[in-house]
């Protein structure tokens, strides 16, 4: 086969005056010859095409590949995630990982979370911050916890996040809501340990790879995983694989959520637990980092005995399925 790649490098984006922290979603090139090298060892060719722009042009000019292997992350709107997939769907070429009603669903954590918490998954009480006359309507109990509701890689989380007071809650959301330009998630807190969980597949197919604990070391920002924890990882974080009941309950949980999100081919869950100690939905990732070396879904598969090689596999064997179902 033939598979191009669509991605967006973060040196483009820095190039364009993007700060570190707005380009943090970003792949660098070492991930793209990840899969590159993975894809050649299963035996197919492959083409770079790059980001959403680059796509159109080559569609534009009559280029096609037998499939896509998509990571483009987008760079503006609630619909961004989705804008690859939906013109690949025009063109009818198929596709790695979810659809774009999925990925644009998912993007939103609060719609997200409607849909999880009417399914019955276990998710923490939330509110939703579209303006500041909405921030004195709010109910829940303290301690709180806000970040922006459309962004991955910790942006916009910091030892800040969590709010124990009225005050507190106002500026924060205020801030947030003019440093990203769209609305706040407000949750109750969750004080338990905080797990993610691998999936690959799709449906019924849909298997767990591993369930890692995220820990904060004594240099961490306390409390939650930041933007700063995640970047500088190495020094702030600590991951173990995890095993027994708890691993059990985060599989439960993760697999629920997937599945009635209909997720496809691969992704992350992220969890943490309640004061009780019960795994409860935070956020899923359709388009979980792929950097063999220090990206989570990739990490955690690896500390449970899959390769990088069998990781990239596993997601191939669930999109080709979609094509040529058995």
């Amino acid at each position: 086969m033939i598979i191009g790649i669509t991605y967006d490098l973060r040196e483009d984006y820095l190039s364009m005056g993007f700060s570190e922290e707005d380009a943090a979603e970003f792949d660098i090139v070492e991930t793209i010859e990840g899969i590159e090298n993975a894809l050649h060892k299963l035996g197919h060719q492959t083409e770079r095409i790059g980001h959403l722009r680059s796509l159109m042009e080559a569609l534009l000019a009559g280029r096609r590949w037998d499939l896509v292997f998509n990571i483009c992350e987008g760079y503006y709107g609630i619909g961004r995630e989705a804008q690859v997939p939906a013109l690949l769907d025009a063109f009818s070429i198929p596709y790695v990982f979810s659809n774009p009603l999925v990925l644009s669903l998912t993007l939103d954590k609060g719609m997200t979370k409607r849909v999880i918490r009417d399914a019955g998954i276990p998710t923490a009480d939330f509110a939703i911050v579209t303006t500041p006359g909405d921030i004195a309507r709010i109910t829940l109990p303290y301690p709180l916890f806000v970040k922006p509701v459309a962004e991955g890689t910790g942006k916009g989380i910091s030892g800040e996040s969590i709010i124990r007071d009225p005050e507190t809650l106002n500026n924060r959301c205020r801030y947030l809501l003019n440093r990203f330009h769209q609305p706040v998630l407000v949750e109750a807190y969750l004080s338990g340990r905080e797990f993610t969980v691998g999936i690959t597949g799709t449906g019924s197919h849909s298997t767990v790879t591993g369930v890692m604990e995220v820990l904060l070391t004594g240099k961490a920002e306390p409390g939650a995983y930041s933007y700063t924890n995640k970047e500088e990882w190495r020094e702030r974080c600590r991951y173990e694989l995890a095993a027994g009941e708890i691993a059990e309950a985060c599989e439960k949980v993760a697999l629920a959520a997937w599945n009635i999100l209909n997720c496809e081919d691969g992704g992350r869950i992220d969890l943490r637990c309640d004061s009780n100690g019960v795994p409860n939905f935070i956020e899923v990732n359709p388009l979980a980092g792929m950097n063999p070396a220090y990206s989570d879904l990739p990490m955690l598969s690896r500390m449970n005995g899959i390769s990088y090689d069998e990781l990239i596999q596993r997601i191939m064997h669930s999109a080709t399925q979609k094509i040529h179902p058995k």
